[in-house]
C-alpha cells in the first residue's frame, strides 16, 4: 500500500484529502507544521503532498529538508499562483505543483504519474542517463546537457520530455501526454503541445525543422528517438 504524507494547517484539506486518498487504497499520514513533516519523513512515506503556506517554517525550506531525508516524490498544493513560487519549489527539489483550489481527478492523476515515475527510478528498470545523438538527458538530476553545456527546460518543458524519454520510442498520442503533463482536465488542449514541441525542438534539435529526436507520427502521436 502506498503512503501519502499530507502536510497541511488546514483541517478541512487534510480530513477531504485523507477520506479521497484512502478511498483510492492509499495509507494517509499527516503533519499540520514544517516541524512535524520532517519528523515524519523518518516513517518513509512513499509520497508528500505538502502546502507551502504553514505556521513555522518557510515550505520551501521544508522540501529542502525532506529531500535530505528522503527521495519519495513531493507534489507542492499552494494558493500560490506566481509563476516564480513554481520555479522555486521544483527547484527546491519538488516533483509537480497544484494550485489552490483543485480538481480531485487532477491531483489523483497527478499522484499516479510521481508513483510511477518514482517507482520506475527505484527499480532501475528504466536507465538515469540517456544518450540521444545530439544531448543527454540525466532523469535523475533531471538535468539536460548539449555539446558540453547544459540548456535550461522550465518546468513544464521537463515535464514533456521527461515522459517522452521514459516512454522509450513508445509513440505517445496527443491526449495521454496532455493528461500526464498538463492533467486530464487538458486533453483537448493540443495547441500546450505544439508550443512546446516547438520550444523543446529549438533548444535540442541540431535542425529544429526536420527533428530526428522528438518526432511526430502523423495521425499518431510523437515519441523519442535517441
Amino acid at each position: 500500500m502506498t503512503t501519502v504524507l499530507v502536510v497541511d494547517d488546514d483541517p478541512q484539506i487534510v480530513r477531504a484529502l485523507r477520506i479521497t486518498l484512502t478511498a483510492h487504497g492509499y495509507r494517509v499520514l499527516t503533519a499540520a507544521d514544517g516541524a512535524s513533516a520532517l519528523r515524519a519523513a523518518d516513517d518513509h512515506p512513499d509520497m508528500v503532498v505538502l502546502d507551502l503556506g504553514l505556521p513555522d517554517l518557510d515550505g520551501l525550506d521544508v522540501i529542502t529538508g525532506l529531500r535530505r531525508a528522503t527521495t519519495a516524490p513531493i507534489v507542492v498544493l499552494s494558493g500560490r499562483l506566481d509563476s516564480a513560487d513554481k520555479v522555486r519549489a521544483l527547484d527546491a527539489g519538488a516533483d509537480d505543483y497544484v494550485t489552490k483550489p483543485f480538481g480531485l481527478e487532477e491531483f489523483l492523476a497527478r499522484l499516479r504519474a510521481a508513483v510511477r515515475r518514482s517507482t520506475g527510478r527505484r527499480s532501475g528498470a528504466e536507465e538515469p542517463l540517456v544518450r540521444a545523438a545530439s544531448f543527454t538527458v540525466d532523469l535523475t538530476a533531471k538535468k539536460i546537457h548539449r555539446d558540453g553545456t547544459g540548456v535550461h527546460l522550465t518546468p513544464t518543458e521537463w515535464g514533456l520530455l521527461e515522459v517522452l524519454v521514459r516512454a522509450g520510442g513508445e509513440v505517445l498520442s496527443p491526449r495521454r501526454l496532455l493528461a500526464e503533463v498538463w492533467g486530464p482536465n487538458h486533453t483537448s488542449a493540443t495547441h500546450y503541445l505544439r508550443v512546446y514541441l516547438v520550444q523543446l525542438r529549438r533548444k535540442l534539435e541540431p535542425d529544429p525543422a526536420h527533428p530526428r529526436h522528438l518526432v511526430t507520427e502523423p495521425g499518431r502521436g510523437y515519441r523519442f528517438q535517441p
